[in-house]
């Protein structure tokens, strides 16, 4: 009796370790499972970052990184597919960037798509690329409204979702994230199951937040390299009319018989709104021209071209400066648009006598610096400027203006740019201060007066930006 109550004892003891050991070996191999499923998702993140690296050291395309995120997102957390959308220019619609093969439907579908899909399921994918969705607009919409990134296995407070359930194109399970990088909101990115998908576990959630967090992370960098490759592309641009223009604008003074005449070009940006010209108009006379167009930049550049090649027609064998602006003002009025117009200051030097002939198409008064009594003066014949009035106006206004020169007057034609120069504490160079400088230099000739403004300029405005073009002629009578 005794015998056998120890000999089941040690049945019992037995059996017990053989189901323990069982048991332990269930758990190593769970264990071992366990530890391979990690390894496998951290490689599989590793993979995605350094994608991600690479990407960038060889300037990814946008819509390859877009697909770099959503596909390397899908296969990481083992989903059925993923879909990126961004935010608009606007800010306030989120636009699809890529969306992957196999992703259910994570917007609202109408009826009539429904239909068209059932049939011809390219239907739905192009609905599904064009579709934009609201800020608050479903699931994503919502999403993206209050950057709290959800983890969905039961789709019931998604409606615009739920109502697909018992269809091939339900969602069973989703998880999305608002990309957020410092205080600029880009998209949201979504991974999804269908019907034949396993729920999405804690676990998953926390790995896809990281993903989330590290793709807002590249789009940043991907639209800060976009943006300097853009404003690289644009500063050669600019290289390139401001070279145009250049070679537009006089590189040197005409050798004039009884006269002196000096010229400055000064733009504020790459490329200038300011114009001036020496055009020969026959052997005895020669038209001088500066202008200015409302506006700055490329704009006001374009206009510049245009209005030169203009001028330089109708000046050809045309004596008289004012018919020539009224001749211009013509040709350029129906191209110019309402919120442009160009000032301009004309004159045409006789080399025969020595007269000087003014027309003036509301531009800043020219100054006359009269030797013998040291004096300087504003001419201001009237005018008005070009592109704003069709003819009629503009005609009446416009009429040819003579200045008398002795030796060693001199004729000061300049842009507000110089007049209107500013200083750290926003006070004006102004005309007063141009007087000065012209009454100080124009004893010593064209040359000496075109240096001395544009200096006394410089030294005024000091280390404050110089916000708008600088033009300058002198014209001296020997």
């Amino acid at each position: 009796m005794g015998s056998s109550l120890l000999f089941a004892l040690l049945l019992a003891c037995l059996g017990g370790w053989i189901a323990t050991a069982e048991i332990m070996r269930r758990r190593i191999k769970a264990l071992e499972r366990s530890k391979e499923e990690i390894q496998v998702e951290e490689t599989l993140v590793f993979d995605f970052l350094h994608g991600l690296g690479e990407a960038f050291r060889e300037t990814i395309r946008p819509n390859d990184l877009h697909r770099l995120i959503v596909e390397s997102a899908a296969r990481i957390l083992d989903a059925h597919g993923g879909a990126l959308y961004l935010a608009d220019r606007t800010g306030t619609k989120l636009t699809p960037a890529y969306i992957s093969k196999g992703c259910p439907p994570l917007v609202d579908l109408p009826p009539h798509i429904l239909q068209q899909a059932a049939a011809t399921p390219v239907a739905l994918e192009s609905y599904l690329r064009l579709r934009a969705i609201d800020t608050g607009e479903g699931i994503l919409g919502r999403v993206w409204q209050t950057a709290q990134p959800v983890l969905m296995n039961d789709i019931a407070p998604a409606p615009e979702l739920s109502k697909l359930r018992d269809s091939a194109l339900s969602t069973a399970s989703l998880m999305s994230a608002s990309l957020v990088y410092g205080k600029q909101s880009l998209g949201v990115l979504a991974v999804a199951n269908g019907p034949m998908g396993a729920q999405f576990s804690q676990s998953d959630f926390v790995v896809f937040k990281s993903i989330a967090e590290q793709s807002a992370f590249a789009l940043y960098n991907a639209i800060i390299y976009s943006e300097a490759n853009e404003k690289k592309r644009l500063d050669h641009d600019l290289e390139i009319a401001r070279d145009i223009q250049r070679i537009l604008l006089p590189n040197e003074s005409p050798a004039v018989t009884g006269f002196e005449i000096s010229g400055l070009n000064v733009p504020a940006r790459q490329v200038s709104g300011d114009y001036f010209d020496y055009i020969k108009i026959d052997n005895e006379h020669l038209g001088i021209a500066i202008a200015d167009v409302s506006g700055k930049g490329v704009p006001a550049s374009l206009i510049m071209a245009i209005c030169r090649s203009v001028l330089r027609s109708e000046a050809a064998q045309n004596q008289s400066p004012a018919e020539v602006l009224k001749k211009v003002n013509r040709q350029l009025y129906p191209d110019i648009k309402e919120d442009m117009f160009i000032s301009m200051a004309y004159v045409v030097v006789d080399q025969t006598n020595g007269a000087v002939t003014l027309a003036r198409a509301g531009h800043d008064a020219p100054l006359l610096y009269r030797r013998a009594t040291q004096k300087v003066e504003a001419l201001k014949p009237p005018g008005l400027v070009l592109g704003i009035d069709s003819g009629n106006v503009f005609d009446r206004l416009t009429n040819d203006f003579s200045v008398p020169l002795e030796s060693g007057d001199c004729l000061v034609l300049y842009t507000d740019g110089v007049t209107e120069a500013l200083e750290s504490n926003g006070e004006e160079f102004g005309l007063e201060r141009m007087i000065q400088s012209v009454r100080a230099s124009a004893p010593q000739g064209a040359a000496a007066i075109v240096e001395r403004v544009n200096e006394d300029v410089r030294t005024f405005a000091g280390a404050h930006p110089q916000h708008d073009d600088i033009t300058l002629i002198a014209i001296r009578k020997t």
